[in-house]
């Protein structure tokens, strides 16, 4: 299993020490959160990544087809890859905070599937018709993995059948992955894709000595994941049904101009207030004491997962990096 960091750049003097130090102490891949109402900006982000990195994978983990026209998202990916010598990946989702930031509603699949084939068309340098209007990105002709995020059934089965990756965010237990995994594997069979799609499992992560201590500071990393994992629908998701109220509850609590912000925010207490906080820690979360990371991690391996994408998100995020790197990735 390779492994990730996906960083929320709020500053760029911090943003260069942190991808610096992803790469030193054994990351793989590097994402950047699009989310252009909360952080710096996504593309102008992924650059600095690619000139401060010279072996680590660098993309949007996520960007959404709302926000960004594909032929200005095919351009600036080509534009990475170009740029950093041919490291870098395409991340998409529905939308989140990039979307709800600016009060639109997340994309439909039926946009998400039509935006991914417009991309890889013009990323190919082809014409293609996207909206009822023909675009193209002339100058492009080399082809840049594509991953979807996904979390519903039917999302997981769409990625399966049109992603190279598939970037999960349903959870992290074996029962969760198990159900996520066989999800993708059957688009794929309905697609008659040959060559699976890798499997990346998204992890809210912090590292301390005590249990509690690592949790207690990623509250709001919790409620996010509750927030955008079971929107919609709870069908198929594997919440149990003591717990489907509470959920729900997220949904209309959750304010989405505090996503992921640090501090006594109202999303850092949603899930003390509903008795959730352990059960959220448990599915989405790698956060603990070291050896309660390492074993999480490998159980999350068991499960067929390819990549673990971790998030850095603290008062300190270059000390979750390096614990990281240092006591799991280097250990396990």
């Amino acid at each position: 299993m390779q492994y990730g960091v996906t960083l929320l750049p709020t500053s760029f003097d911090s943003f260069r020490r942190h991808v610096r130090l992803a790469e030193s102490v054994g990351f793989d891949y590097i994402g950047v959160a699009d989310s252009q109402s909360l952080f710096r900006e996504l593309f102008v982000s992924l650059a600095v990544a690619a000139t401060e990195t010279a072996r680590v994978h660098l993309g949007p983990s996520v960007t959404n087809p709302l926000t960004r026209h594909p032929a200005v998202t095919a351009s600036a990916i080509a534009s990475l890859q170009e740029l950093s010598g041919g490291r870098a990946f395409l991340g998409i989702g529905t939308g989140d905070s990039a979307i709800l930031n600016l009060g639109l509603r997340p994309a439909r699949l039926r946009a998400l599937r039509e935006y991914v084939a417009a991309v890889r068309a013009f990323l190919s340098g082809d014409s293609a018709e996207y909206l009822g209007r023909e675009g193209h990105v002339r100058w492009s002709s080399a082809p840049v993995p594509i991953m979807l995020s996904a979390e519903g059934p039917r999302t997981l089965q769409l990625a399966g059948a049109i992603a190279d990756r598939v970037m999960i965010h349903t959870g992290l237990t074996p029962d969760v992955l198990d159900d996520t995994v066989a999800h993708i594997r059957a688009g794929e069979a309905d697609a008659g894709k040959s060559q699976p799609a890798a499997v990346w499992a998204f992890a809210k992560c912090n590292i301390s000595d005590r249990r509690q201590d690592a949790i207690d500071e990623i509250k709001m990393a919790l409620a996010a994941s509750a927030h955008h994992a079971f929107r919609f629908t709870l069908a198929g998701k594997h919440v149990p049904e003591e717990l489907h109220e509470a959920m729900m509850a997220i949904q209309g609590e959750y304010v989405p101009a505090e996503h992921e912000q640090m501090g006594d925010t109202r999303n850092a207490a949603i899930s003390d207030e509903l008795g959730v906080t352990d059960y959220l820690a448990d599915r989405f979360a790698v956060a603990g004491a070291p050896q309660e990371c390492r074993d999480k991690v490998r159980q999350i391996a068991q499960s067929g997962v390819d990549v673990l994408q971790i998030t850095a998100i603290s008062h300190d995020p270059a000390n979750i990096i390096r614990r990281f790197g240092e006591e799991v990735i280097a250990q396990v």
